[in-house]
């Protein structure tokens, strides 16, 4: 993707030539002390900044603040910035994860439902309503082979939801000395165990994580049927933005199997 123009650089106040940044999408540009990423979806934008920059010190986590362009806005020709933080994710630190993202849900539980969720269009959102019964399954036979011992498990629940981040792994930051970054932030409103739940199930599919892990967190509420929705929240995000192979499967199935055992 084609670094920020040099406008868009100028009017946010950065200054130096930009360096692309590994991890994310691959869109993410360092210049100077800040970095810049596509705008997404301008209203999750807006709302987000408007919410991180608002967002008291912790000494428990922290956060990106946002920059403002000189225009006004977070935004500026599909590119928003924050100021870099220090730190470098782990996937070994999956506890680790989970309690950054509990601090960071405990600071931002008041938030009202934001109304963008109403009409943002994407396949994460499209998984997570389908997890949620909102929508139909519509799948590939590839993902309804993995879906089907799914769906066949999950019962409803009653639990209160808030603002929660939807993709901890990877994106919450540790360095020496400092309290757990969390960055990238994809707002969702669902009950905290359900991000958390996200987190358990990426970490057995992808980062070889196994039982003790899920076991550690089963104090959660509706933990079981919390790890149910996040696997076919993914499966199903997987279906519509990527493409199937054997390798893909087999993680999944693997999380399936621990998560049903």
């Amino acid at each position: 993707m084609p670094a920020p123009s040099n406008a868009v650089i100028a009017a946010f106040g950065a200054t130096g030539t930009p360096v692309l940044l590994a991890g994310g999408k691959g869109g993410t540009w360092r210049v100077g002390d800040l970095a810049f990423k596509p705008v997404e979806f301008l209203p999750e934008t807006r709302w987000r900044a408007e919410v991180l920059a608002s967002l008291p010190e912790s000494v428990d986590f922290r956060v990106p603040k946002p920059a403002k362009a000189a225009t006004g806005d977070w935004a500026m020709e599909g590119w928003e910035a924050s100021e870099l933080v220090a730190g470098e994710s782990d996937v070994d630190r999956q506890d680790e994860v989970l309690r950054a993202g509990i601090a960071f849900h405990a600071a931002i539980a008041d938030l009202p439902r934001p109304s963008f969720l109403d009409t943002r269009d994407d396949p994460w959102s499209y998984g997570d309503r389908v997890a949620w019964e909102e929508r139909a399954v519509q799948a590939s036979p590839a993902a309804k082979a993995l879906l089907t011992p799914l769906l066949e498990v999950r019962r409803p629940v009653e639990l209160p939801s808030q603002v929660v981040h939807g993709d901890l792994p990877g994106n919450v930051l540790f360095a020496d000395g400092l309290p757990p970054a969390v960055i990238d932030w994809p707002a969702y409103w669902r009950p905290t165990s359900w991000a958390y739940a996200v987190a358990v199930a990426d970490a057995l599919c992808w980062y070889g994580a196994g039982p003790p892990l899920v076991a550690r967190w089963a104090r959660l509420p509706e933990w079981g049927q919390m790890l149910v929705r996040a696997l076919i929240y993914r499966i199903v995000t997987h279906d519509v933005a990527s493409t199937w192979d054997t390798a893909t499967s087999r993680a999944y199935r693997r999380a399936i199997d621990v998560v049903l055992a």
